[in-house]
């Protein structure tokens, strides 16, 4: 099915107002990941107690994003987008107050609710991104996820502010995310009205909506591929997250510094890539750059893994940063291909996803236990291989007239 161009201003100002979703996105999220220290010490956590807590608001977003599709089927991405952030920013504020009250039941309800909103309101935006970025006729997807991380970076800095001031948890992040509510928004006016389909739910032509709907897109090799494609890059990126520093820290015996310092390599690599990789993907394709950035992850992981100097393991997670990179937006837009289908797709691979994102880490944790932390990353090699094999699934579905 072609699909009719939106006039180039009402695109332009739809594709900024995307950035600022993702930015937002971004921001919610690390206005409360950057106070987990003061959190912790609020509720007086051990660190077992502390990832358990966090399980918590991870379980909310996969339980929501299967069913994320569905939603967006039916109110459309701008209403979707609005609904969940704020149910992303009341779950913050709840458990902004049960950390005040020592409450940790309020807190887990706070975070349940978050992960919902957060799932969904992931899931819609990257919707209206690929609905914009078929607009506009050019990859901008990976520049939205980087928009993400300046949003993390941007909330990690007032987070350094509200703690070094000593503002309470309870204060700053409540303030935080409902002004972010206020820029989403904002933001949501400015989307496409073509991203809401209402024509496509009448389409002669549409597949089945609601359940069927989205059973039939967890049934579609190619859909389960692209979803494969995401799961390694989503390993990738979250295993850096996590251990990174530790392994820096732990396996060449240097100051949490040196670890914090190969954090914010990789994370600087990962969005470095994400803004300037739209030109190689429109040059070259979406595979042909989906296999760079494997090789890349590989070459990354390896020599991190294996190398002996500190300065030469550094290089590796540069590689392993811009490797990271590519796979998970690229993913979205692949998946994104045929608008009639593009929210349960993209709620399938969104789906696998973040399932490895979340859970993939804390079982290299319990590996590192027994290898260390740096051996343990060699595990992701066997996904980012298998992801490298099947990388052609995501290769631009052709318009039908």
């Amino acid at each position: 099915m072609t699909q009719t161009r939106a006039p180039g201003k009402l695109v332009e100002r739809a594709s900024r107002a995307v950035f600022v979703v993702f930015f937002l996105n971004g921001f919610n999220f690390a206005s409360w990941a950057a106070r987990l220290p003061a959190i912790r010490d609020g509720l007086g956590f051990d660190p077992a107690q502390m990832g358990l807590l966090l399980l918590v608001g991870a379980v909310g977003s996969l339980v929501a994003l299967p069913l994320s599709g569905m939603v967006i089927e039916r109110l459309g991405a701008r209403r979707t987008v609005l609904a969940f952030a704020i149910l992303n920013a009341g779950g913050l504020v709840v458990a902004s107050v049960g950390v005040a009250l020592d409450q940790v039941p309020v807190v887990g309800l706070g975070l349940v609710l978050f992960g919902v909103g957060t799932g969904v309101w992931d899931a819609s935006m990257n919707v209206e991104g690929a609905v914009v970025e078929q607009h506009l006729g050019r990859t901008v997807m990976p520049r939205y996820h980087a928009g993400f991380s300046f949003g993390t970076v941007a909330a990690a800095g007032v987070a350094a502010v509200a703690a070094g001031l000593h503002v309470p948890v309870v204060v700053h992040i409540p303030i935080a995310v409902v002004l972010s509510v206020v820029g989403v928004a904002f933001a949501v006016r400015a989307f496409l009205p073509a991203a809401d389909e209402p024509e496509l739910r009448h389409a002669t032509d549409a597949p089945e909506k609601g359940a069927r709907g989205a059973l039939a897109a967890w049934l579609e090799p190619r859909t389960l591929l692209i979803g494969l494609v995401v799961l390694a890059a989503a390993l990738t990126e979250g295993s850096a997250n996590d251990w990174v520093s530790l392994a820096v820290v732990d396996g060449f015996d240097v100051p949490h510094a040196i670890g914090a310092f190969a954090f914010a390599v990789f994370v600087t690599a990962m969005t470095a890539m994400r803004w300037f990789g739209t030109t190689l993907l429109d040059r070259y394709g979406r595979v042909a750059i989906l296999r760079l950035c494997a090789g890349l992850s590989l070459v990354g992981l390896l020599v991190f893994a294996l190398a002996g100097p500190l300065w030469l393991a550094i290089v590796g997670v540069v590689a392993w940063g811009a490797g990271a990179a590519l796979g998970f937006p690229v993913g979205m837009s692949a998946a994104a291909d045929d608008p009639i289908r593009a929210a349960a797709r993209v709620s399938v691979v969104s789906t696998i996803g973040y399932s490895a994102f979340l859970a993939g880490p804390p079982l290299l944790g319990l590996l590192a236990q027994h290898v260390g932390y740096r051996h343990a990353l060699l595990v992701i090699v066997v996904p980012v291989v298998l992801g490298l094999l099947v990388v052609n699934a995501a290769a631009p579905l052709k318009n039908r007239g």
